[in-house]
């Protein structure tokens, strides 16, 4: 036999016995959660000076809640917002830490009642309904599309929906609007990344 051809016979038992080398075989080693970093963000709706609506990104542990949303918009503009011209005719909350809504009873499971000072979404399909707290008062047609805007944008992240979203706002006061965000600026717009 040539040397050429022993050469292969005598590399392929070194090649096996160098890769069973004493190391165990194992199965998925779990190595913690999924990558995170990413911030998930929603558009909430502020007013420039002179009346225009004006989406602004914020990062939200609930991105497409609607009442989540609500509950951004309702801190209002940051100081660096407020300085660029940002304003909200949307009264605001009496603290500066935005109130969780809940979501159910923890031991029966029931929906749980809504706090007395944040509006309430309910969604059907691609209709959203808002009940303003009697706290807020009655609200400029400004505010009112600040609420539709916001809302509706919320949603969208929800649904990927392509037609018009429409919103119902309705207070103790008697004011019920309903529009849709057909008018709203940026509406389906990408949000920027973080």
């Amino acid at each position: 036999m040539k040397a050429t051809h022993r050469l292969p016979l005598l590399v392929a038992p070194s090649l096996l016995a160098l890769s069973a080398c004493g190391i165990p075989a194992t199965g998925v080693v779990e190595a913690g959660g999924p990558a995170s970093g990413i911030a998930s963000l929603t558009s909430v709706y502020f007013v420039r000076d002179g009346g225009a609506l004006v989406a602004v990104s914020r990062a939200t542990a609930e991105p497409g809640d609607a009442g989540a949303a609500l509950d951004l918009l309702l801190l209002g503009p940051t100081d660096r917002e407020q300085s660029e011209g940002l304003a909200s005719e949307v009264p605001g909350l009496p603290t500066l830490a935005p109130v969780p809504t809940p979501k159910a009873d923890a031991v029966t499971g029931e929906p749980a009642e809504p706090a007395e000072n944040v509006p309430t979404v309910t969604v059907r399909d691609d209709t959203l309904s808002i009940e303003l707290p009697g706290a807020m008062g009655r609200l400029t047609d400004i505010a009112i599309r600040q609420l539709i805007c916001t809302a509706a944008a919320a949603h969208r992240v929800a649904t990927q929906t392509v037609g018009p979203v429409t919103v119902d706002v309705t207070s103790v006061y008697g004011q019920h609007t309903r529009n849709s965000d057909k008018g709203c600026p940026d509406r389906g717009a990408r949000l920027p990344d973080p």
